[in-house]
């Protein structure tokens, strides 16, 4: 009987445990469901949420630097993120003179979206220097068909923005142009142009004879005291810009005194654009700013038996230019909510001494920057940079400078891309003795840019920027939606 009852509990006992089972497992599978179906709404808030965070994280780092990013556009939301980001030269690339080269427009279609918006970061990163970086971007955006604002354009100048100990300054400025604009639009507050010198000083403009005075004449205003020298790009009338800056270096920046061609350190002297050639409409190229300068260099050693000193010089190849650029880049990756890191840049260019040479000279930069830590790399840095010391350059006291107006880059490369529509002549052969190439002949760079083989050679040679652009898209893997 005890037993027969044991038995009818310990089966009940059974089938309440089984019913129990069989509720829980309905309740998990719901609330499985339910949490499927949530993750699925969550999921698709999660890169908004991962954009807000970096786009926060990058209005601080702005915050904290001295420039602001002020690109405007559309942010992405659910769409393939680039890593990598091009720099453009403009001539000889993208046209010659006004003339736009063909492939441009086809390779700034892949470029952008139905909506226009630029699917990877873009920057323009020109050695002109005698204009607006408004004026140029309206200047693309016809020859193009995409709009280009004035944060993705980098003249030679812009990097002056950095330079604010001279900003409250009386600086002389040559160059073309709307100079006296684009030397305040730079945060110049106190400027003076040649022209405004020879008005003031009509005697020192001598070697046309047809502007000399005809009569005698005295100084017909009070000009202050210049306290440097900053040179835009190439000026119209080249005698009087050499004569007039000349006389300005040897009196201190005060010409109602004579020539002081004694050893003494002259004015500091700041240089944009160091093209000695560029590319136009012509057959062959054309005289460019470097040109200027190896003539004011050249008089002044003459006439003072000394080196002329620069305190800086702006415009590719110098490495603070591509800084300005990757910086940029950063800025619109930033606007756009891209949050994946920038760590792979392209310049692509038609100029073997100055895009290809400033595009590998500051990806040295960056490797160093990744290497400097390890002895035997920067010890192999070393050696393929033709140094048998510690030749390296400065990187942390140049990560210093910058640090203080862009933070430090996100890049980890520099790739260099050549193409066949500009200066660069595919026939023509580079000596590989470098000892051969250090002349004037060859090595087209400015004087204080030693030659280094390795540095005039292209990551890659293209027929043309459309060709540029592909070979970036296939190397990256990147699909366009």
């Amino acid at each position: 009987m005890h037993s027969v009852k044991w038995q009818r509990t310990a089966l009940l006992q059974r089938e309440a445990f089984l019913l129990r089972q069989r509720v829980s497992s309905r309740m998990l599978r719901s609330a499985r469901a339910a949490v499927t179906n949530m993750s699925a709404e969550m999921r698709g808030l999660l890169p908004f949420s991962l954009g807000l965070s970096a786009l926060r994280t990058g209005q601080q780092a702005a915050r904290a630097g001295g420039f602001k990013c002020e690109l405007h556009g559309t942010r992405s939301v659910n769409k393939a993120q680039p890593t990598f980001g091009l720099l453009f030269d403009i001539d000889g690339v993208l046209v010659r003179g006004r003339m736009p080269i063909p492939a441009a427009k086809k390779a700034f279609s892949k470029l952008v979206d139905s909506k226009g918006q630029f699917v990877v970061p873009v920057v323009f990163v020109t050695n002109a220097g005698n204009c607006l970086r408004q004026t140029k971007a309206a200047q693309l955006s016809h020859i193009l068909g995409v709009q280009i604002t004035a944060d993705q354009v980098i003249m030679s100048h812009s990097p002056l923005r950095m330079f604010k100990k001279y900003h409250n300054k009386c600086v002389l400025v040559s160059g073309q142009g709307p100079v006296l604009e684009i030397a305040k639009n730079l945060g110049f507050n106190n400027v003076t142009s040649v022209d405004m010198l020879r008005e003031t000083f009509p005697l020192l403009d001598m070697v046309d004879h047809n502007r000399r005075p005809k009569l005698p004449s005295t100084p017909i205003s009070n000009l202050p005291q210049v306290e440097a020298v900053i040179l835009f790009g190439e000026p119209i009338r080249w005698e009087t810009n050499l004569q007039l800056i000349i006389d300005v270096l040897l009196t201190g920046g005060n010409l109602s005194r004579v020539h002081q061609t004694q050893k003494t350190p002259h004015l500091p002297l700041l240089a944009c654009n160091m093209d000695l050639m560029w590319m136009a409409e012509a057959h062959s190229p054309r005289f460019g700013h470097g040109t200027f300068l190896v003539c004011l260099e050249n008089i002044y050693k003459k006439i003072t038996g000394e080196e002329l000193k620069y305190e800086a010089l702006m415009g590719k190849p110098s490495e603070l230019t591509y800084h300005f650029a990757e910086y940029m880049i950063r800025c619109q990756a930033t606007e756009r909510a891209w949050t994946s890191p920038i760590t792979s840049l392209y310049a692509i260019g038609d100029n073997l001494m100055t895009d290809i040479y400033g595009a590998n000279l500051y990806n040295r930069y960056l490797q160093e920057r990744l290497s400097r830590k390890n002895p035997k790399a920067v010890a192999k840095l070393a050696t393929a940079a033709g140094s048998t010391t510690a030749a390296i350059p400065h990187v942390e006291e140049a990560e210093n400078m910058w640090e203080s107006e862009f933070a430090l880059p996100s890049a980890t490369s520099c790739k260099s891309i050549l193409v066949c529509t500009g200066v660069y002549n595919p026939q023509a052969e580079v000596p590989p003795d470098a000892s051969q190439c250090i002349q004037e002949t060859v090595f087209h760079g400015h004087r204080d840019f030693r030659f280094d083989p390795a540095l005039v050679e292209p990551g890659q040679i293209v027929n043309d920027v459309l060709e540029a652009v592909e070979a970036v898209f296939e190397k990256e893997k990147f699909l366009l939606q």
